[in-house]
């Protein structure tokens, strides 16, 4: 069924249905053993973690992770039958709403740790909890040498209940020693915590790029899943990056103004593009406070009826300008530019957009603001 957006200036679309068909390929392409952790946090990904979550309860998904209380609590509201994990440090200030939202904190240190405790105690409850153990990120996490003191100490709490570990790959899409030698230092932690053996718990290393050694065995019974389940394929050497995935996001605008120029013009802020020709060029209803950065400004590119037209000139607020001089089809305002996705039979894809712009695709797809509206494709994924 069409999408209602002849009204919009610019939008985004989602597919549903192709999402739920990229879950079932990933699970199908993993060993059974593994849950699936569907990481959804930033609003999914700029997706919209509503609709995105709903269908992926639907799908399948074990259990969800978000970057913070607040992601947590938005998702709660929509199930109360998954685990929904806090993947970042919660504030000493909002240690009360993991309680009340009844999701799962990661701990790092013995002061979180033993604050959980202390309130869990008072509540006269148990607090399911996840441990992640920095082998090299240098981010979030117990050093890894210290691991097993602090698993000691989750130990000593009985309103304490150790139900994941994981760790987090640095390099896992562009340097395999590194990640190898993370690998090791994890399962080693494991080891001399006696964590490996542990009946029920969740333990999770690999996330889309990463996962490349499933199939050798191991403790691992978990995969964190992101970007992988929009359509966004890991690099070459991973074990999923042939899995049937396609693009769940397009990224369009309306074609606000149609206007012809002379040759020698020079256009928009700062003059930073003259044109060589007399010229037509299209002026997009979406700037850089829509998604379009300014670095795409006179390298990135659009389909127009189908044909790649580069952006001219710096990209500004609210309106981007595109040389439509070869089209040999007339574009007039109302027509669709689309920045990210299909149109007739050509395609920018998600990585050609980040290129241009001097990104990555997480970054690509979290920047297209609130602005630009959600649509979504509802369509049964059978």
């Amino acid at each position: 069924m069409p999408l209602a957006t002849d009204k919009l200036r610019a939008w985004a679309e989602v597919d549903l249905g192709q999402l739920e068909r990229n879950l079932a390929n990933i699970r199908a392409a993993l060993p059974p053993h593994l849950r699936y952790v569907a990481v959804i946090k930033a609003d999914a990904y700029g997706h919209g973690s509503t609709a995105v979550a709903t269908r992926l309860m639907r799908a399948g998904a074990d259990l969800f992770a978000v970057a913070n209380i607040d992601e947590a609590a938005a998702l709660r509201e929509i199930g109360s039958g998954w685990p929904i994990l806090i993947l970042s440090a919660v504030l000493p200030s909002e240690r009360p709403e993991v309680f009340a939202h009844n999701v799962t904190p990661t701990v790092s240190s013995v002061e979180e740790v033993r604050a959980f405790a202390e309130e869990a105690r008072t509540r006269g409850c148990v607090l399911g909890i996840h441990l992640k153990i920095d082998t090299g990120m240098g981010r979030l996490g117990v050093w890894h040498e210290d691991a097993a003191a602090l698993t000691s100490e989750i130990r000593s709490h009985k309103s304490l209940r150790l139900e994941g570990v994981y760790t987090h790959f640095a390099c896992a899409d562009s340097d395999a020693a590194v990640t190898g030698e993370q690998r090791g230092r994890f399962l080693r932690c494991l080891d001399t915590a006696g964590l490996a053996q542990s009946p029920g718990l969740i333990i999770h290393a690999d996330n889309s790029a990463g996962i490349d050694t499933f199939p050798s065995g191991g403790p691992f019974n978990g995969a964190r899943v992101g970007l992988l389940q929009f359509g966004v394929r890991p690099y070459a050497g991973s074990l999923l990056a042939n899995v049937a995935v396609e693009p769940v996001f397009s990224f369009r605008a309306r074609v606000a103004l149609v206007k012809s120029l002379p040759s020698g013009t020079a256009v928009s802020y700062g003059h930073t593009h003259t044109l060589r020709r007399p010229s037509r060029l299209a002026i997009l209803a979406a700037g850089y406070a829509d998604g379009i950065p300014t670095r795409m400004s006179n390298r990135g590119r659009v389909l127009i009826h189908g044909y790649e037209c580069p952006i001219v000139g710096r990209v500004t607020m609210d309106q981007t300008l595109v040389d439509v001089t070869d089209l040999s089809r007339p574009v007039v305002p109302g027509d669709t530019a689309t920045l990210i996705g299909t149109q007739d039979d050509a395609r920018l894809g998600v990585e050609d957009f980040a290129a241009a712009a001097d990104q990555i695709p997480w970054e690509t797809f979290c920047s297209i603001s609130k602005r630009v509206r959600r649509v979504y494709r509802l369509d049964s994924a059978l």
